[in-house]
C-alpha cells in the first residue's frame, strides 16, 4: 500500500499509487506521490512517467474521514498543501507524464489528470468534481483543461461526471481502451516519448509549459482559499458529514 516505483520499459519510470480501498489519499499519500513524480522526473535515464493506479479507481480524492477525524484545521490545511504539492510535481515534472485511468477519476484525480500531458484512458473510466457534495471547492482549474468552459462549469455545479470517450470526443484522451488493456497502451504511449532525445524531451516539457495560457498553480491556489472559507464558515462540515446527500440525494451522477 502506498506509492511506489518501478522501471518497466528503458527510459519509463511507472508511479503507481495504492491506497484501498477506492484510492482516496491520505494527507501523507499526496507529498509521497509528490516525491515519487520529482525523483523520476529528475532521474537523467528517465524520459516519460506513467501515473497509474492499482485497485478500482484512478482516485477518489482525498481522505474525507482523516479531515473527520480532526477536530482542527490541521488535516484540511495539510491536504491542501499536500494536493498543491502532487499537481504541481504532475505539471512540473521534467518529462513527460501520461495518466493511465481506469474507474472513477474524481475530485484531487482530476487535479493530477489535468495537469499531466497525456491520459490514456480505460472504457469504464469516469471524470468529475464532486467537491459541491463534499463540502470543498478546487480543481476547476484541471477541469477545465479537459473539457470546454461551459461544460466544465456544468459538470462542477452538478457534481457529474463525463466518460472516458466523451473526454477523448473533446480531444484531452489521447486513446480508450478496454480496461486490461490500459498498462499496454500507457507503456506504448510512454516508450514512444521516451525514444526521443533526453534533453530535448526536457527542453520541450519546459517549452510547452511556459506558453501555457493559464498559470495553473495560483490559479489552483486561489480556489482553494474558497475551500477553506467553506470550512471556516462551517457549510463544509455540514456538507461533507453527508457527503452532499442532503441536497444530491438520488441524483444521476453520469453526464
Amino acid at each position: 500500500m502506498g506509492v511506489s516505483t518501478s522501471r518497466p520499459d528503458k527510459g519509463v519510470a511507472l508511479v503507481t499509487v495504492d491506497f484501498p480501498p477506492v484510492n482516496a489519499l491520505p494527507v501523507r499519500g499526496w507529498y509521497d506521490l509528490a516525491d515519487a513524480v520529482r525523483t523520476a522526473g529528475r532521474d537523467p535515464e528517465v524520459r516519460c512517467v506513467v501515473l497509474a493506479a492499482e485497485g478500482r479507481g484512478f482516485n477518489a480524492g482525498v481522505d474525507i474521514k482523516e479531515l473527520q477525524r480532526d477536530p482542527g484545521h490541521g488535516s484540511l490545511i495539510g491536504v491542501n498543501h499536500g494536493c498543491a504539492e502532487a499537481f504541481a510535481a504532475v505539471y512540473d515534472c521534467e518529462v513527460p507524464v501520461v495518466a493511465a485511468v481506469g474507474g472513477f477519476c474524481l475530485g484531487g484525480g482530476i487535479g493530477l489528470v489535468g495537469n499531466a500531458d497525456a491520459i490514456v484512458a480505460a472504457e469504464d473510466a469516469v471524470f468529475g468534481l464532486p467537491e459541491l457534495d463534499r463540502g470543498a471547492l478546487g480543481a476547476a482549474t484541471h477541469l477545465a483543461r479537459l473539457v470546454p468552459q461551459h461544460l466544465m462549469r456544468a459538470l462542477y455545479f452538478t457534481s457529474r461526471t463525463a466518460t472516458a470517450h466523451e473526454l477523448h470526443a473533446h480531444g484531452s484522451v489521447w486513446k480508450v481502451v478496454p480496461r486490461e488493456e490500459l498498462p499496454a497502451a500507457a507503456l506504448e504511449l510512454a516508450g514512444e516519448i521516451a525514444a526521443k532525445d533526453g534533453t530535448l524531451i526536457r527542453l520541450a516539457k519546459a517549452a510547452i509549459n511556459g506558453i501555457d495560457p493559464v498559470d495553473v498553480r495560483r490559479s489552483y491556489r486561489f480556489e482553494q482559499g474558497f475551500t477553506f472559507e467553506a470550512n471556516l464558515s462551517g457549510v463544509a462540515d455540514r456538507v461533507r458529514d453527508t457527503f452532499g446527500a442532503s441536497g444530491a440525494a438520488g441524483k444521476e451522477r453520469q453526464a
